[in-house]
């Protein structure tokens, strides 16, 4: 058999309406070109150029070069955070043992210009990567950091352990790629076939849009408009055969739904105006297009408008909103982020457990909390905090109205969810979170919501509108799950990244939100988020910007500190909670006491120090003596560890988080993930009463650190380098920290020590010796407003078992 017949395209796509590539299965040896044509067309075989074969490292990171060197290609567009003047990034894979490539100078990449982009280039020889078979490779730094895997490049895999590597293969160096043009632009809206003709056989493949395709975009206002007296409906459908919407009044039922075919324009926008104001109307829209893996057109479904501003549930229909009815919001001036305190919490959870509503035989919501932020016993109030952060209350796939959710499950990133709304039939939620964010900032609060934009819900509207637009997809088209959710929103498509940011800027503006967590901030990607931020602060210059940096796929946190975001600190988490059970030595807890600076934040407040949240278990059922991780009824072992945490937590650099309940020890009896469980969610307020001496020591500690000598645990910018000092014990864990050692911030000093061994221990003072006034121990804060006690400390410092202690130095 000759060379061609064995032959295949592996893969073919649209480079724009009237231009596409071919990629076979292997190298093209032959002089000729192969013989392709296009399916329906009776123009003969297409003609096909031979692609450079540099051109192929866009997507494969590598190339065979005329020389037969193999040349590795990284992209400094897709880098830009590395310098390649002062950083170094090498080659690693099955072929030189991946980490102990690291600092070997045949693998270091070099900077070169490549098809007309900056990158960092490695030429090797290919007897140097096993040209016998095909090989994994990947990235890394000097500093052992791994670059993320483009998980869509045609070369990517998994292997045994769940690792997303390329795949180096001699074979396919770049020679097996041709480009082609047509005559006429095709239709999107169709499907596209390619016919490979060999001697013996034909070949079809799907021709797919290619890249241009996910950078489609309009700046049309989209959604339900309301302009006076009439109402304009818009929707970006690139590959819509035909769109229409459905309308009726709220008055009416769906039976008078009426349905109204919308008209294309060259942006890919369908649209039609109504002569009426719609004020309070509901609709849907639905659509048709191509079949295939990567379509999911239903022209039955009914879709949710993804800009929809109210909804009824999770399958609509939306409500149109005329938003200029609505008062516009005073502006809540935020906390520096150094003088912030967060506390986590669900708008359910917060009021579930009150007495008052225990007979309650209606879903809770947004009144309901509010009701709560109003009185004077509102335990965040109470608490100390300043930063309320609600866990996701936009639209959610709740299968009923008063389903128990946690939101994480986005069905509509513009609505409210209309579970907390009091009457969600007349879209009540719009005005009810409007009051209950004013009224949280009465009670000196900002608020903070966490939101999922990495993934969504069920039924994922967006995917009924454009799957291959919207969402990642494999080769195959099957959807990709970093997420753990079933599906990974294509943040980096112009329109998705759109409806990000305007959601975003809606929930500012419209409802007054003061900042965001952004859930799995790893797939939202570094590009949208350096977006979304300046965005968001063109609006709101002090608006608070959280990631939460990890996902299935990888981790985010060092790149995002060259930015303004701060980061959920994994590190910090599982650190405390080693270090309270003896298992992290003081060297180690040294480093997260000064922020963790260079490992996740270049600047103080770049790090949120946090040691529970709604993830997992709760901090007493992790160290818990008890057995079952059932901390219902913790030892006094686990009460003293948890006022160590609380001490350590309010003593470190950064931006401190607490999850709601946490000072009072709140148990879920061990069970891990409570995602469904509003009975084990709901705060149990009675135990503020039995452990009130754990929520006082809690609530003693962010008074100090809000207060004026909290200022020195406080810090906008790195502090000296004299700062502080720390008196380690020799073969044991326990660590004595010095603050402000050199006077760099005033005259006072703060002396804080912990022991977290189950034994005594003396810990000489040396030049620490002097007149401090103890402002804390492992049971009390006392503060410098309830009698401190003022004692010499000479030569020696002692500690009990687990004991913790704070003093400042005399005037």
């Amino acid at each position: 058999m000759s060379s061609h017949e064995s032959h295949r395209i592996a893969r073919a796509f649209l480079a724009s309406p009237s231009e596409g590539v071919v990629e076979l299965s292997h190298d093209w040896r032959a002089l000729r070109p192969p013989r392709i044509s296009l399916e329906g067309e009776f123009g003969g075989y297409l003609v096909l150029e031979p692609l450079p074969a540099s051109d192929f490292a866009s997507e494969s990171r590598y190339f065979v070069d005329g020389s037969g060197l193999g040349v590795f290609v990284l992209d400094l567009e897709e880098f830009d955070w590395i310098d390649p003047d002062s950083d170094t990034v090498y080659v690693a894979g099955a072929f030189n043992g991946w980490q102990e490539a690291v600092g070997e100078e045949q693998w270091r990449m070099s900077l070169e210009t490549i098809e007309g982009k900056r990158a960092l280039v490695l030429r090797v020889p290919l007897e140097a990567v096993d040209i016998a078979r095909t090989v994994p490779f990947k990235f890394v730094t000097g500093d052992h950091h791994w670059l993320p895997v483009d998980a869509e490049a045609p070369n990517s895999v998994m292997d045994d352990l769940g690792n997303c590597n390329y795949v180096f293969a001699a074979a396919r160096s770049g020679r097996h790629r041709f480009r082609f043009a047509l005559e006429e632009p095709l239709d999107l809206a169709k499907n596209h076939t390619l016919i490979y003709h060999s001697r013996i056989h034909e070949h079809r493949t799907r021709l797919d849009p290619g890249p241009f395709f996910l950078q489609l975009k309009s700046d049309k206002a989209l959604g339900a408009i309301v302009e006076g007296d009439r109402t304009v409906f818009r929707l970006f459908a690139p590959r819509a055969e035909w769109v229409k919407v459905g309308v009726f009044g709220k008055d009416e039922m769906e039976a008078d739904l009426e349905w109204i075919d919308m008209e294309p324009s060259e942006d890919f926008v369908w649209e039609v105006s109504i002569s009426e104001n719609l004020d309070g109307a509901r609709y849907w829209f639905r659509l048709d297009g191509p079949d295939g893996e990567c379509g999911v057109f239903d022209p039955n479904f009914k879709i949710l408008d993804p800009y929809a501003k109210a909804a009824l549930g999770r399958e609509g229909p939306g409500v149109v909103v005329d938003l200029e009815r609505f008062e516009p919001l005073d502006h809540y001036p935020v906390p520096q982020w150094q003088d912030l305190v967060i506390l986590e919490a669900h708008t359910r959870d917060l009021v579930a457990g009150l007495p008052e509503n225990a007979e309650l035989d209606r879903p809770l919501g947004f009144p309901d909390l509010q009701a709560y932020v109003d009185r004077p016993d509102f335990y965040p109030a109470t608490l100390g905090i300043n930063a309320l952060e609600l866990q996701p209350v936009q639209e959610n796939d709740s299968r009923s109205y008063g389903e128990y959710h946690w939101g994480y499950m986005t069905a509509n990133f513009f609505a409210p969810a209309s579970q907390y709304g009091s009457d969600p039939q007349n879209a009540s939620q719009i005005e009810e979170f409007r009051s209950l964010v004013s009224s949280i900032h009465q009670r000196g609060m900002a608020v903070i919501l966490d939101v999922v934009y990495n993934h969504v819900g069920e039924p994922a509207h967006l995917m009924y509108i454009d799957k291959l637009y919207y969402f990642h997809v494999e080769g195959d088209g099957a959807l990709t799950n970093w997420s753990g959710c079933g599906n990974d929103l294509r943040c980096d498509a112009p329109m998705a990244r759109r409806i990000i940011v305007e959601s975003l800027k809606h929930l500012v503006l419209f409802y007054g939100v003061d900042g965001f967590r952004f859930d799995l901030a790893d797939l939202v990607g570094k590009a949208a988020l350096q977006e979304i931020e300046r965005e968001l602060k063109a609006v709101k210059p002090d608006v608070i910007l959280i990631a939460e940096p990890w996902s299935f796929r990888g981790h985010i946190g060092r790149d995002l500190i060259d930015t303004g975001y701060a980061s959920w600190n994994d590190g910090y988490r599982e650190g405390i909670k080693s270090y309270v059970k003896g298992e992290l030595s003081s060297g180690q807890l040294s480093h997260l006491l000064k922020g963790s600076p260079d490992d996740y934040a270049d600047w103080p407040s770049q790090t949120v120090n946090y040691t529970e949240s709604h993830d997992d278990r709760v901090w007493i059922d992790v160290i818990t003596e008890q057995p079952e991780f059932d901390g219902t009824l913790p030892a006094l072992n686990d009460i003293r560890r948890t006022h160590m945490m609380a001490a350590l937590l309010m003593a470190s650099i950064g931006m401190p988080m607490l999850h709601a309940g946490q000072d009072f020890l709140f148990s879920k009896g061990g069970v891990n993930n409570t995602y469904q469980r509003g009975d084990l969610n709901a705060l149990d307020y009675g135990r503020r009463s039995e452990f009130a001496l754990s929520s006082d020591y809690i609530r003693g500690w962010i008074a100090f650190r809000m207060s004026e000598t909290g200022r020195l645990l406080r810090h906008y910018s790195r502090a000296s380098d004299g700062f502080f000092e720390f008196d380690e014990q020799e073969g044991r864990n326990a660590l004595a920290a010095l603050y402000n050692a050199d006077g760099s911030r005033g005259p006072r000093k703060l002396l804080f020590a912990v022991n977290p061994e189950t034994e005594p221990l003396r810990m000489s003072l040396g030049d620490w010796s002097g007149a401090w006034t103890q402002l804390a121990d492992h049971d009390r804060f006392w503060g410098e407003e309830l009698e401190p006690l003022r004692v010499d400390l000479t030569d020696e410092l002692l500690l009990p078992p687990l004991g913790t202690g704070l003093w400042i130095s005399a005037d």
